[in-house]
């Protein structure tokens, strides 16, 4: 059955790879991203059953706007995966309140700002999956993160209330924490000396290689599936054996 579907930070990495894969499995896919152009071209790229709109996460009204663009030339939104998100490394006296803030505002609240704003056609339609973005920071921890750690944990525990309060509505509510992923977001903290190479970390990983778009992307194609129905309020952990 062909649905609409919503990804946020879909212009590359995780959520691109996670755009193309509900594209390819026959939905419609509305692609938002505060990188307008980059955006675009992705859309494009889909083809016909996909659209791009600019969107900041922070700003509840342009969310708004935007999934009612979604909403009036591609249908009721019934699939939603939030993968917008912000990373930075600082230790913890150095983090400024405005720095905590911004953190909290992108992948906390954002989360919330676009789950809110696709809820109704969900709750109209008796069925829904919504799929958030996590970390396996937030449930390893990580050193020089605890703004960032502590916006994913908030983020885990939004999914799960979420999935007990809607549940009853057929709308499943599962998050995503991947483990080390190999997109432009990483390469660029690896490129800081933020992160250690992408070959170190694969030569410690239990399969012997880092993430790849495709990995995150092929576990939420399934869970906003109609075959993952009974899965909701889970934390489904790709991250390539890592025992959190």
């Amino acid at each position: 059955m062909t649905r609409t579907a919503v990804v946020t930070g879909a212009a590359s990495g995780m959520g691109l790879g996670i755009a193309r894969r509900l594209a390819a499995d026959g939905n419609r896919v509305a692609l938002l991203d505060l990188d307008g152009d980059s955006v675009t071209q992705a859309a494009a790229e889909i083809g016909d059953r996909a659209i791009a709109a600019k969107v900041d996460v922070t700003d509840r009204g342009g969310v708004d706007d935007a999934i009612a663009r979604a909403r009036a030339e591609l249908g009721p939104v019934e699939i939603l995966v939030t993968s917008a998100g912000l990373d930075e490394f600082r230790s913890f006296n150095e983090i400024t309140p405005d720095a905590w803030d911004r953190m909290l505002a992108v992948n906390l609240t954002g989360t919330f700002n676009c789950i809110q704003a696709a809820l109704p056609d969900m709750l109209a339609a008796g069925w829904g999956r919504i799929v958030t973005i996590s970390s396996s920071s937030a449930q390893s921890g990580a050193a020089r993160m605890a703004h960032y750690v502590a916006s994913k944990g908030g983020v885990i525990g939004l999914t799960k209330a979420l999935a007990v309060e809607l549940a009853p509505q057929g709308i499943t509510v599962n998050t995503i924490p991947p483990g080390f992923i190999d997109t432009p977001m990483a390469r660029r903290a690896e490129a800081r000396g933020d992160l250690p190479s992408i070959d170190a970390v694969a030569a410690r990983t239990p399969v012997r290689r880092a993430g790849t778009p495709g990995d995150i992307a092929a576990a939420c194609a399934f869970l906003c599936s109609d075959e993952a129905g009974y899965i909701t309020g889970q934390a489904i952990n790709v991250n390539g054996g890592w025992y959190l």
